[in-house]
């Protein structure tokens, strides 16, 4: 193998420019080729695929975004647009590809692969933290730490006029984010879509709280919650 491509696809996740740094340059240190595809799957189809070296990347670690731009492709999902995009790896000679991406990119990753025989390598770049295989994905920890802070400003408008504040934070369907930084911002109750959680549940746990002293409270609630948000 001589020739790889990286590409950035689905949502964007802080940490993806630093994990592109890192394809690129250890690339170049084995004495391979590397091209960037723009815009993710669709920029494949397109072909807007570009060499990158360490000089485009220099720079890029602290940067939020993705250099690369990303994008969401519905082309990408009918096997003609996977044979335009394998089609544009080949004529350029790539035979590898790093995607960087949540579970919908990885899915697309290996239709790709087994229709086409690209060789390619997932590192998962999601707020959401809903990848098998790996604890921590790119980006899951900026957003917790996002969340906790909101969380601890929150706490003192609640606390200075004895209110419930009920706080809904990203995931989708995965309940990392709520549960996680319910624990790190001292929330009085988390609801996540892995546990059923019923109204008169939460009121009797609220009632509790207040039982107890409790003049104020956090609710944290993922928006993926069966609950339908907060």
């Amino acid at each position: 193998m001589k020739k790889i491509a990286v590409l950035t696809s689905g949502g964007d996740a802080p940490g993806m420019n630093a994990a592109i740094r890192a394809v690129v340059r250890t690339a170049i240190a084995n004495q391979l080729e590397v091209f960037g595809v723009e815009r993710g799957y669709q920029g494949m189809i397109d072909g807007a695929i570009r060499p990158l070296s360490a000089r485009d990347v220099s720079g890029i670690v602290n940067r939020g975004g993705t250099i690369l731009k990303t994008a969401r492709s519905k082309a990408f999902m009918a096997p003609e647009g996977r044979r335009q995009a394998a089609e544009n790896l080949r004529r350029l000679g790539i035979e590898g590809l790093v995607v960087i991406g949540g579970d919908g990119s990885y899915r697309g990753a290996a239709c790709l692969q087994e229709e086409h025989g690209i060789s390619v390598i997932g590192l998962p770049g999601t707020i959401d933290n809903d990848i098998g295989g790996t604890q921590f994905t790119i980006g899951f920890d900026t957003a917790l730490n996002i969340a906790v802070e909101a969380i601890d400003r929150i706490h003192d408008t609640a606390d200075a006029h004895d209110r419930v504040f009920f706080v809904e934070v990203m995931g989708r369907h995965s309940g990392f984010i709520a549960i996680m930084s319910a624990i790190a911002g001292g929330a009085e109750a988390v609801m996540v879509p892995e546990e059923n959680c019923t109204v008169d549940q939460l009121i009797a746990n609220m009632r509790a709280c207040r039982d107890r002293g409790k003049r104020s409270m956090i609710v944290v609630v993922a928006e993926g919650d069966e609950s339908g948000g907060a």
